[in-house]
């Protein structure tokens, strides 16, 4: 008899990270394995978590949880991102030293894990949602990056706190970049130098599910064709932006516009909203790309993976991070069009909304791109995870 494995992912208190692994973990559970899931579960994060039938691992995030919190600094965020390892390890070190798993599953900001796993001998799994380090990332980035003010300091810190643990033989750019082992949850399409990434990385694309728990969304009768516009879970405090949409497609001839907003602009700083609009401050995104005709989205990596999954063609509007860079992929791939968010005006809107929907080397390249995504996501994932989680396992039952 397959003995039951014990997996334990370590993921960071953002739905934006949590989301692309979801189904992973909900397989995982359904084919009978133990999962934990060590998180902090503010917001709508525990919820999530407990849906897939994983056992919630508590610890207390440092990161910040809320809308607009994040600044463009990246030493800064990289630097947040180390303190809440550095803070989250003793916890994690505790609740696991008597319960130690046969694999761990980490997000990219989850180096606590690796950490675990390294000092134990465990095998581990990156699990990234976006894209990962290519042949010369090191050279090319990771230099610019290290020429920023507080760089310095960070990579410092980093090496320090990696010595001080256990952890010889990786610095903090192998450490962080490097995995032993990781699949991206994300299309081959978004990765940059995609040929030049190690082979000990497999792009599983994006692993979603039906997401019932987030409910449905019905469309109208008289919508001939559907339009979603989010800017997702953050950056949403755009009223001037949806305003420009409002005028852009409200009363298009044949389209119905579904309108999110976020949690901090209403209705009513919007001033008239057209018959054919509906305004809400969130909705079911991937049910709605289901059924939609296109999609105007800030580029983040969960969106834009879902608008290739859902072939639905896009205006991509970024608006922080890697949204800039994944706009320019999405658009030189043939699948959207980007448009800054200053450069947004209802004409630049419709003309691009128009052009795309009526393009045939648009649809026909969605298509295509759709349809080999669909072949692989949540069980070809799952299925590499059991591999490495029994090979260890077979590997230390050995060595008994």
């Amino acid at each position: 008899m397959t003995r039951r494995l014990h997996i334990a992912m370590v993921g960071v208190p953002a739905v934006s990270h949590v989301l692309p692994s979801l189904e992973i973990i909900r397989e995982l559970v359904a084919r009978g394995h133990r999962v934990t899931y060590a998180n902090d579960p503010v917001d709508r994060v525990g919820g999530l978590i407990a849906s897939t039938g994983a056992e919630l691992v508590r610890f207390t995030t440092t990161l910040p949880t809320g809308d607009e919190e994040w600044g463009g600094d990246p030493i800064e965020g990289m630097d947040i991102f180390l303190d809440d390892a550095i803070n989250s390890l003793p916890v994690l070190r505790e609740a696991y030293e008597n319960d130690r798993p046969d694999l761990f599953l980490y997000d990219i900001g989850g180096y606590a894990a690796r950490v675990l796993a390294v000092n134990w001998g465990v095998p581990s799994v990156q699990l990234s949602p976006t894209y990962v380090a290519w042949a010369d990332y090191a050279d090319t980035v990771l230099e610019r990056l290290r020429e920023q003010p507080g760089a310095s300091g960070h990579f410092a810190k980093f090496d320090s706190w990696l010595t001080g643990n256990g952890v010889t033989g990786l610095d903090h750019t192998n450490f962080a970049g490097v995995p032993d082992r990781a699949l991206a949850m994300i299309p081959r399409e978004m990765q940059p130098f995609a040929d030049t990434v190690s082979d000990t990385v497999t792009f599983v694309g994006p692993c979603l599910g039906e997401r019932a728990d987030q409910g449905h969304w019905t469309r109208t009768a008289d919508a001939e064709r559907v339009l979603l516009v989010s800017l997702g879970s953050a950056f949403t405090r755009q009223p001037e932006f949806y305003r420009s949409c409002l005028k852009a497609f409200g009363d298009l001839p044949g389209w119905h516009t579904v309108l999110q907003v976020g949690e901090y602009v209403n209705a009513d700083d919007l001033g008239a909203i057209p018959a054919n609009v509906e305004v809400r401050s969130w909705v079911p995104q991937l049910d709605i790309l289901r059924q939609a005709d296109a999609f105007v989205t800030h580029a983040g990596m969960g969106g834009s993976s879902e608008g290739l999954y859902t072939a639905t063609p896009m205006i991509a509007v970024p608006q922080a991070a890697d949204q800039f860079d994944n706009a320019d992929r999405l658009q030189e791939v043939g699948v959207a069009r980007r448009i800054d968010t200053a450069d947004a005006t209802p004409g630049a809107l419709r003309a691009a909304l128009l052009d795309l929907t009526s393009a045939p080397a648009v649809a026909e390249r969605l298509a295509g791109i759709s349809a080999r995504l669909q072949e692989s996501g949540t069980s070809y994932a799952a299925d590499l995870v059991e591999t490495e989680a029994r090979k260890a396992a077979e590997a230390a039952g050995a060595a008994e």
